[in-house]
């Protein structure tokens, strides 16, 4: 029998859900609960071994997303990390940061880089950004309890791909082409806001169209 790679399993897992189910919403955790499902499907097809982290990642990727915006700025603060000019008005992405430097203070044994930094890069993405980064992100945007018109377009286009019979190959192929479409439908409506673009979804976006005329055209 293969053992886990990770200090926690499902027990410590079910405990864990039970004790967020009591610190947010009813509708934040139902969002929270579509992720955990969404990102297991994923990770399915590409990490199994990286299941029991990535339900981590999903049970506490919104946990601060409803303290209001003084509150995360107190938290990003306190850990020396202030918002710098142009992101304080990109409040969206506040939660992201705020959980992931919660972590390790508030659940203790599920602290490690894989969670952290799923967690961390789950809104705006990154350059460089991990294959678990990746699932993270894209199940949040994909989840099943999701119903914007984008969501609903995004989550057909990968699964309506077959990804199940894919080689590995064709399954990384297709999962940039879905999130280089997701960073666009983001851009895209942050521009029709007049919002703040984080540089962070600026960079993950170009990384991966890069990558797309390189590899494949």
């Amino acid at each position: 029998m293969n053992q886990s790679k990770y200090p926690f399993g499902d027990a410590e897992i079910t405990a864990l859900r039970e004790r967020v189910i009591e610190e947010m919403s009813p509708k934040r955790f139902h969002h929270t609960a579509a992720v955990e499902d969404m990102v297991t499907r994923l990770a399915t097809l590409f990490c199994p071994e990286d299941i029991p982290a990535l339900r981590v990642a999903a049970l506490l990727h919104d946990i601060t997303k409803e303290y209001d915006v003084p509150t995360h700025k107190a938290i990003l603060t306190r850990f020396g990390q202030a918002p710098e000019a142009g992101e304080e008005y990109a409040y969206k992405t506040f939660h992201a940061r705020t959980a992931a430097l919660l972590i390790p203070e508030k659940y203790p044994a599920f602290n490690c880089e894989t969670v952290v930094s799923a967690v961390r890069w789950h809104t705006t993405g990154r350059a460089g950004m991990t294959l678990t980064e990746k699932l993270l992100y894209l199940a949040d945007y994909i989840d099943e309890s999701r119903l914007f018109p984008d969501c609903v377009r995004l989550r057909s286009f990968f699964w309506n791909g077959s990804p199940e019979g894919m080689t590995m190959e064709e399954r990384h192929t297709h999962l940039r082409r879905t999130l280089i479409m997701s960073y666009d439908m983001t851009m895209r409506a942050l521009l029709s806001e007049d919002a703040v673009i984080s540089p962070d979804t600026a960079l993950a976006r170009n990384e991966l169209v890069l990558e797309e005329l390189m590899c494949c055209r």
